[in-house]
């Protein structure tokens, strides 16, 4: 397509700029180590569903079914695994760097090899007391079929044949239970030195006490991974519930079709091609060589055994929420505005218990889309039940990758008596909204918030995001709207349309963007200040970069931040270098989203929780709240103007990927994060606020 960047090869260079926060020697070495696992894991994810999806589409050959397709799905398939392999060069590269600097600061990763005396025996008998239950190993020569291998799981490759007789070769298979053990073992180490050895590494120590039955004594093994399509495919069957669509899929994922296949590039030939044969893969499939070492996503959790501990800037409560027994008092007299993970969490969290146990409350309606493991969340919504509330929950079964968790929650939210909404098949639901009703005498109070981030007290403390406490009557009142819609989905949709304040897809966001662009087009075209302003995670549905090509060819100025996929092509002539984009990525994940349209010099202000991408705006239930509090508006412009200031960990956005820093060349240096700690920091009384110093 014509000035569109095809959408995998843009994310892959986002995640290239993942890789530099890997190389950055600016960083601390650990949070280094958790970039290159971060890398690792959001390449899995890719491969998962992205390169899943691009194979489908060519199987379909032309054929749309249910999905968007790409124009030249082979080519870009093509080019994926020319990036791939070049960004792996440089992920080892890295790795090799930072496993020197580990050993400068006495760190030490051994292998099997390596073992003193002491550690052998610290090894067997730890292999003997915690692994040894945990493994199975496969002879997968005797079995008639591959086993199952599991998505996540890395394995052992085992050769085994006996030194007087190399011929007679047998192979073995061995699931690493990382899961179940933790991928790090400490050794006993002496001095100040401290070593550290992988699972996979005391399974291979311990080889010749797995297969002493079979009297080998020569032993090669080498590890390997399999990444699958994880596309949940929902059945026609009408005698089947979605929640058992969901369950079938979930079951069918298992057996999903390798798209990856990632191993050690020393592997026995023998053992690699038995295990493309087995595995139905061949050479134009993604065969990814690699080092020793693979699940990197499990280096995010790699053992705190630094000398220099990374000084993480602690949260802190909202100034107006400080002097306050009650955060519900706050909000019902004025809107509040919380920016995570600078503003604690705690304060939606209070929110929710006070409503739990106030008897003037009487309903808590709430959307939900990925929960903490133990979220205290659902601890405050089940206390409400049990104290007589009525509590909804619209609870999106098919978040990617959190769905068998979400019927985990299902299960345990309608046990207490919460009734708990599901959406509609065809349509996500990824609203950030929460609804409170609270009826003193004759009058209702309704109040809550509209965010653009998650209900995760853990994701909270790492993603960027901004959440509207309000009680604002129009934006309660299409809260409103939306939840007579998720409760009635096949015939509610005329609930949607009638939204007046919040922008809502999949009925109205798409066309009321596009009448914000046209109003600074026009004002343009009058010689007015005509600017637009977006920051997003994703860029890349067509009619919206088009109609922004637009404004910049009139005169607009569109500046935009986007974390991820970013479709545009900046650098066009008739963009008369009116198109401004970069992308920062830093010790916060930005997830949030926000638009700024200076309409004349009466800005309008939205928070949203849609990215401009189709699947949003078409195929989900999204909502944009505008912001009519002047000094929250003042504020949120402070802050995303103190990001397109970034100089430090800003990239630009431009056509050729090219992930180029923003020049700080005679500038005063602005790192966009820690700026906006500081001036939200400084809001804060000091008088109250020394626990935070």
């Amino acid at each position: 397509m014509k000035n569109i960047i095809a959408r995998d090869i843009s994310w892959l260079s986002f995640n290239a700029r993942v890789l530099q926060e890997a190389n950055d020697i600016s960083v601390p070495l650990k949070e280094r180590i958790r970039f290159l696992g971060i890398f690792s894991n959001n390449l899995d994810e890719f491969f998962r569903v992205r390169v899943a999806t691009l194979k489908r589409m060519i199987q379909l050959g032309g054929k749309k079914g249910n999905m968007h397709l790409e124009e030249k799905p082979q080519q870009i398939l093509d080019q994926i695994q020319t990036i791939v392999l070049e960004q792996q060069s440089e992920f080892n590269r890295i790795w090799d760097n930072i496993l020197a600097e580990l050993n400068k600061e006495k760190i030490f990763l051994v292998t099997e090899t390596q073992l003193k005396k002491d550690q052998k025996a610290f090894v067997k008998k730890f292999f003997e007391e915690e692994v040894r239950s945990n493994i199975i190993p496969l002879m997968v020569e005797s079995l008639p079929q591959m086993p199952y291998l599991r998505e996540k799981s890395i394995y052992l490759g085992v050769v085994m044949h006996k030194r007087d007789s190399a011929y007679e070769r047998k192979y073995a298979l061995i699931e690493v239970p990382s899961k179940i053990v933790g991928r790090f073992v400490l050794l006993p180490s002496s001095g100040d030195d401290q070593q550290i050895i992988l699972l996979e590494d005391v399974i291979r120590f311990n080889l010749p006490y797995i297969f002493s039955y079979f009297g080998y004594d020569h032993f090669s093994s080498h590890i390997f991974k399999v990444t699958k399509d994880a596309e949940i495919d929902i059945d026609n069957d009408v005698t089947t519930t979605f929640v058992q669509k969901i369950e079938h899929g979930l079951k069918n994922r298992r057996k999903g079709k390798p798209v990856r296949f990632t191993y050690d590039k020393e592997m026995d030939a023998g053992l690699l091609e038995y295990l493309m044969k087995r595995l139905n893969l061949s050479r134009k499939d993604n065969i990814i060589p690699g080092g020793r070492i693979h699940n990197f996503r499990h280096f995010m959790d790699f053992p705190d055994v630094f000398r220099t501990k990374n000084a993480r800037r602690n949260s802190f409560t909202h100034p107006a929420l400080q002097n306050t027994m009650r955060v519900t008092d706050i909000i019902i007299q004025q809107d509040v505005m919380l920016h995570f993970p600078y503003h604690s969490f705690n304060s939606v969290i209070d929110l929710l218990r006070e409503s739990a146990i106030d008897p003037e409350v009487t309903t808590i309606k709430i959307t939900a889309y990925r929960l903490a493991s133990n979220s205290k969340v659902i601890n405050a919504l089940i206390n409400a039940v049990r104290n007589g509330k009525e509590v909804i929950v619209m609870l999106e079964l098919r978040a990617r990758f959190d769905e068998e968790a979400n019927l985990e929650w299902k299960e345990i939210l309608e046990l207490e008596g919460v009734k708990v909404l599901i959406g509609s098949p065809n349509m996500k639901v990824h609203a950030k909204l929460c609804l409170i009703k609270r009826r003193t005498g004759k009058k209702t109070v309704q109040y809550g918030f509209v965010s653009t981030g998650n209900l995760n007290e853990k994701t909270a403390r790492i993603y960027g995001d901004h959440c509207l406490l309000t009680s604002n009557r129009n934006i309660m009142a299409d809260i409103n709207r939306i939840f007579r819609f998720i409760e009635n989905p096949k015939t509610g949709i005329n609930h949607l349309k009638a939204c007046k304040t919040l922008m809502v897809c999949p009925t109205g966001m798409r066309r009321q963007l596009l009448q914000l662009i046209n109003t600074e087009i026009k004002h343009a075209r009058a010689k007015k200040p005509a600017i637009i302003t977006a920051k997003l995670n994703s860029l890349s549905d067509v009619q919206l970069i088009q109609k922004l090509y637009d404004a910049a060819a009139t005169g607009v100025t569109v500046n935009l931040v986007v974390r991820g996929i970013f479709c545009a092509q900046t650098a066009q002539k008739r963009l008369k270098n009116r198109m401004h984009a970069i992308s920062i990525v830093d010790e916060y994940l930005e997830h949030a989203r926000v638009l700024i349209f200076h309409n004349n010099g009466k800005e309008k202000v939205f928070i949203s929780s849609a990215d401009w991408m189709v699947r949003n705006l078409d195929h989900r239930v999204e909502a944009a709240a505008v912001i009519t509090d002047e000094s929250i508006k003042k504020e949120l412009m402070d802050i995303i103007h103190i990001q397109l200031r970034d100089n430090v960990k800003a990239r630009v956005l431009d056509s050729h990927l090219e992930n180029n820093y923003v020049s700080s060349a005679g500038k005063k240096k602005v790192r966009s994060q820690i700026e906006t700690f500081h001036y939200l920091y400084n809001k804060v009384p000091k008088q109250v606020d020394a626990k935070n110093a």
